[in-house]
């Protein structure tokens, strides 16, 4: 018995739709994730380029697995004569699948590699062209100490645009994670101990600093800003905390 004309035509049309709303939904997390990948900060740069390789290839295999998996319901529908046969063991298949997988996984692990090896990654020694930031975690605030600069502050960390900064990162009490995702950056705190991170921001504005580490009841209230300024601003501003 063949299927009603009325009822195929719906189903080929809400089979278009949801076709449709797939394309669409990903055009526009694709031009999402590019808007977002301006870059702020040297670190910033390597993780959104890192991550626009990884979409570029994700798309594709999406892509590809979605269609078989709406051509297979389909032609597998309710109402169709021919029924979905069990699955045999098939070598060739199982070879293929493997293989690509390897390949995906290897692409990820070299292109990751890659980011890395970058110098603003791996480059956190001391410097002498870096600005030196000690940044302090407690429960549940941010102290910011210029050493070389004689000032302290809390809640805002003011940094230059176009120069490279040195972050020293430590604790009072526990474990604290340092998070401005806006320009790249994610260190853990730890008591008696400095982890850094070393990057130079290329774009004034302000950014949301926050705890990424459960840390106790006030944890979703250890929040802070960071302040890029030009290099003038900035020089005002430390003038201004030294008097």
């Amino acid at each position: 018995m063949t299927g009603c004309p009325k009822a195929l035509h719906m189903t080929k049309t809400r089979n278009g739709l949801v076709a449709a709303l797939s394309v669409g939904g990903l055009a526009t997390f694709v031009s999402t994730v590019a808007a977002q990948s301006e870059g702020t900060s040297t670190t910033n740069d390597l993780i959104w380029g890192l991550m626009n390789e990884l979409l570029w290839v994700a798309i594709p295999i999406t892509l590809l697995v979605e269609a078989i998996l709406l051509y297979t319901v389909w032609r597998y529908r309710a109402g169709k004569s021919e029924a979905a046969k069990p699955t045999q063991e098939n070598r060739r298949l199982e070879i293929t699948w493997t293989v690509t997988t390897a390949i995906v996984l290897l692409f990820v692990g070299v292109a990751s590699y890659g980011v890395l090896g970058q110098q603003p990654v791996t480059d956190t020694g001391p410097s002498e062209d870096a600005l030196e930031v000690d940044v302090v975690a407690e429960r549940y605030a941010w102290t910011f100490n210029y050493p070389e600069q004689n000032v302290t502050t809390g809640e805002t960390l003011v940094l230059p645009v176009d120069q490279k900064v040195r972050l020293n990162v430590t604790s009072k009490d526990w474990i604290h994670s340092f998070h401005v995702s806006g320009l790249g950056l994610k260190q853990d705190a730890f008591p008696g101990k400095s982890n850094h991170l070393t990057t130079t921001p290329t774009k004034t504005g302000s950014y949301q600093l926050y705890c990424a580490e459960f840390c106790g009841v006030g944890h979703s209230a250890m929040l802070g800003t960071v302040e890029v300024m030009e290099q003038d601003d900035f020089q005002d501003w430390l003038d201004q905390q030294s008097e």
